[in-house]
């Protein structure tokens, strides 16, 4: 069935006259929009597609899995559904609602971002992929995404699943962390936008039937990115006989799909020994506020030191009394991976029999759960709590 509706068209091309670059990229694109517009998948911000919603989605969605950030979206937009609320919102209760996407960076970029339309676009996204851009944390591929979705507006949105694509249609065994590559593609789908928002409807009438022409520019880019997240996988052997650019794949037509996209060989993770203190006293649990520089900036942690501590030294390296101390149980250990660096945990839960020293942070319990935001690196030890 699959076959028989993508048949007729195919594009077949001679082994001694093969298509150029530009002719591969243009015969894609109608099966590509009939396929995404039988397949794409039902998603939150692609049903209300308002800049806002498209800005905050796809923020949300770098580094983090589709699954993972619906809840996410759901939480964020029924709390802050506009971008003024986004300007307005303590940087506080901002990273608790980010809490657990982590790459918190993004989401302080998002209310940098915010006040800026609030000031100077009256609190509007605008309909300009070049001003979209000039905003904090928004790279060619967010603009293009939000240029294109919202507004459709013909510029490419080039991220992982579009270069891997890519990659594996022309064989291409560059390194795709290079610049260079992301702006080679950027070039042949920018013109292949252009080529399909002045066309007109003669040529495409078949796609009229699925889109809008004016909504062709975000539903072509989209169409790329989910032909990558649900065909042409990054984990495992492509779904080649699902695809509808089977016929146009060079990776295919030369048994090759696995060995793109070719990236250089990333620099091993430094390994960072923590241990972790769940000091408890009553109803209360100590927390501390991490620098406002660096890793997981200005976010609250449990007491930690480094190195691995024994338990016997527990109470000299946080500086408490024996006779203060009413127990102290091991917890299990855990692992959290960033992308240039591991912690490997060992933790302790430390109950106090006579209150709250001076030198921590003593906060309820609950409050770790409704007002202070612990990132997912300490998740064994926010567990530990419930």
């Amino acid at each position: 069935m699959y076959n028989s509706f993508y048949e007729g068209l195919k594009v077949l091309e001679r082994r001694d006259t093969p298509l150029e670059a530009d002719e591969r990229i243009k015969a894609a694109a109608k099966p590509l929009l009939l396929w995404y517009g039988k397949n794409r998948r039902i998603l939150p911000w692609r049903e209300e597609n308002t800049p806002y919603r498209v800005w905050v989605s796809e923020i949300m969605l770098q580094q983090t899995r589709v699954e993972a950030v619906k809840p996410y979206f759901s939480r964020f937009m029924e709390e802050l559904p506009d971008i003024r609320a986004l300007a307005c919102v303590e940087e506080e209760r901002l990273l608790k609602l980010w809490e657990g996407l982590g790459y918190y960076t993004r989401a302080r970029n998002l209310k940098k971002a915010a006040k800026i339309l609030t000031d100077k676009y009256d609190g509007e996204m605008p309909a300009s992929y070049k001003d979209i851009l000039s905003l904090p944390g928004i790279g060619s591929y967010t603009a293009g995404a939000v240029a294109s979705i919202a507004f459709g507006i013909p510029e490419p949105a080039v991220d992982g699943n579009v270069l891997r694509v890519m990659t594996r249609i022309f064989a291409d065994s560059e390194d795709i962390t290079r610049p260079a590559v992301k702006k080679k593609y950027e070039g042949l789908l920018r013109t292949a936008l252009l080529d399909i928002s002045s066309a007109g409807p003669e040529t495409s009438e078949i796609l009229q039937k699925q889109f809008p022409v004016h909504t062709l520019p975000g539903n072509y880019n989209q169409a790329w990115i989910e032909l990558g997240a649900l065909i042409c996988i990054p984990s495992g052997r492509p779904l080649c006989e699902e695809c509808p650019l089977e016929s146009l794949c060079l990776s295919k037509k030369e048994g090759r799909q696995e060995e793109f996209p070719v990236r250089a060989p990333k620099k091993p993770r430094r390994i960072e020994e923590k241990t972790v203190f769940v000091i408890e006293w009553k109803d209360r649990v100590a927390i501390r506020k991490r620098s406002a520089r660096g890793l997981l900036a200005s976010l609250y942690e449990f007491p930690n030191a480094e190195g691995h501590v024994e338990k016997k030294e527990a109470a000299t390296v946080l500086k408490l009394a024996e006779e203060d101390i009413e127990d102290i149980t091991v917890l299990p250990d855990s692992v959290h991976v960033f992308s240039h660096v591991e912690w490997h945990m060992t933790g302790y839960r430390v109950r106090l029999r006579n209150g709250c020293p001076e030198n921590y942070k003593m906060v309820k319990k609950e409050e770790i759960s409704s007002k202070y935001p612990v990132p997912s690196a300490f998740g064994v030890y926010t567990n530990a709590l419930m």
